[in-house]
């Protein structure tokens, strides 16, 4: 080379290679931190459990709602459900009756 001076193919293939090492950086970074990447695996994985047990508790409490709207069928409702829903809903107790409040 004389001169210093660089031929216009090599400045070219230069800036090529410059804007594709870039590009594999970004795309590098992106695979690391992005919304999908491999550091929010791990934030992924622990919300997906804390769902998981979200949703089991809300099965149990959905299957105690069917049974107390089972109980509660107007064809044959368990006495027990309808004594505790009016004196709960109307405040009525009969008089040998005792009433604990608890917190």
């Amino acid at each position: 080379m004389t001169g210093g001076r660089h031929s216009p193919k090599l400045a070219s293939e230069r800036a090529t290679q410059g804007f594709a090492l870039v590009c594999l950086l970004f795309m590098t970074g992106w695979v690391l931190v992005g919304p999908s990447g491999l550091l929010a695996w791990s934030e992924n994985s622990r919300l997906l459990i804390e769902r998981q047990k979200e949703v089991q508790q809300l099965v149990v409490q959905r299957n105690d709602l069917r049974n107390r709207v089972a109980l509660l069928d107007p064809s044959h409702v368990d006495p027990d459900i309808a004594g505790e829903l009016v004196r709960s809903n109307l405040n009525v107790v009969h008089p040998d009756e005792m009433v604990m409040l608890l917190d």
